[in-house]
């Protein structure tokens, strides 16, 4: 269900290669996330200043803020080749040891959603990270030796949307942790507009506005549901996206004015419908809704969470009096919140 979701946060298809002229190139450019931008310029200028590589790098947070984004603008800062794969891509020890032995000094090494790197290729990355050097096991057996291959020096970025599931030997050896956030819907309209302006779309600032609103705090969905309206204002409208064309055409995709669609609807509805409210298990909501755990904690949990229309306990989840109010729901006769929270 989450593959053809308009607003999912993750990229859809070939999108990572159609936004990639939308992405900035440098710090200065890019938008929101002050903090985070703020510490890596210190970072990255007093790497340089020492002639070294930038220390490892862990980006954390949900899926579409833009980590691959700052992977890439790091590299472009340090002046450094990127060279990109993912956890799931890597298969065996002498997948990463290839990607490893053919890194020039300097080079930035970025591995997407490393918290699904196996266990034992995992292990490499250790003396790797620490000592820029590889042990291979050469033979079997009582004949088996272990030979040790240097390494230049590079940086390691890595980006996870789920930071809890790495080993703590893995998290401690990155010595710079980044952690986004969801953006504003003022850092998201300066984002629509500058992707408007990129991509050769007449908007005005009513219309990046609405379109903000709707797009869940997150950059990729923001400039994706800019690219339908857009369609739409062609087709049904001036060709100008103002504040009216955007409203019809997000109704038409039936995004609500909380950027919901009709799956986080289907959670809510199930949760006070279906199991009086809550508290309701995760793996009987996934079932209830014909969707795997995995993708409702990863894709549709985290913005219903941030919004304060759902809550975690012991139990389960638990729709609360804002998610009542939305659905269309009398709040009579739900039990006591506070009670759910008590194992």
């Amino acid at each position: 269900m989450q593959e053809h979701r308009l607003i999912s946060a993750q990229a859809l298809g070939e999108e990572e290669i159609n936004d990639t002229s939308l992405r900035p190139l440098r710090l200065a450019e890019y938008i929101g996330q002050d903090k985070v931008k703020e510490n890596l310029e210190v970072f990255i200028a007093a790497a340089k200043s020492r002639g070294e590589s930038l220390d490892h790098v862990l980006l954390s947070g949900p899926p579409g803020l833009g980590k691959t984004t700052l992977a890439t603008i790091m590299a472009h800062e340090m002046s450094s080749s990127i060279r990109r794969t993912s956890g799931p891509a890597i298969e065996r020890p002498g997948d990463l040891a290839a990607i490893l032995t053919n890194l020039e000094p300097g080079d930035v090494l970025f591995i997407d959603e490393i918290h699904r790197l196996n266990r034992s290729i995992e292990e490499i990355m250790y003396p790797a990270m620490e000592d820029f050097a590889i042990d291979i096991v050469i033979g079997k057996g009582p004949a088996a030796r272990t030979l040790q291959i240097d390494l230049p020096p590079f940086t390691l970025i890595a980006a996870t949307t789920r930071p809890g599931l790495l080993s703590s030997p893995l998290r401690d050896r990155f010595g710079i942790n980044c952690r986004l956030d969801f953006y504003s819907e003022e850092d998201l309209s300066r984002i629509i507009a500058r992707a408007a302006s990129i991509l050769g779309i007449s908007i005005d600032k009513s219309g990046a506005g609405e379109i903000a609103r709707c797009s869940r705090g997150t950059p990729r969905v923001a400039n994706r549901l800019l690219k339908r309206v857009r369609d739409y204002a062609l087709v049904r409208g001036s060709g100008i996206i103002d504040g009216d064309t955007a409203v019809k055409s997000l109704t038409m995709l039936e995004i609500d004015n909380y950027g919901l669609d009709t799956v986080d609807r289907m959670i809510l509805d199930a949760i006070i419908s279906k199991f009086g409210g809550g508290p309701v298990g995760l793996d009987t909501l996934a079932a209830c809704i014909s969707e795997e755990t995995d993708t409702l904690t990863d894709v549709y949990e985290p913005y219903l969470l941030k919004l304060g229309f759902i809550h975690k306990t012991p139990r389960g989840r638990v729709a609360t009096e804002q998610a009542y109010r939305v659905m269309g729901y009398p709040a009579q006769g739900r039990l006591e919140e506070s009670s759910l929270f008590e194992e």
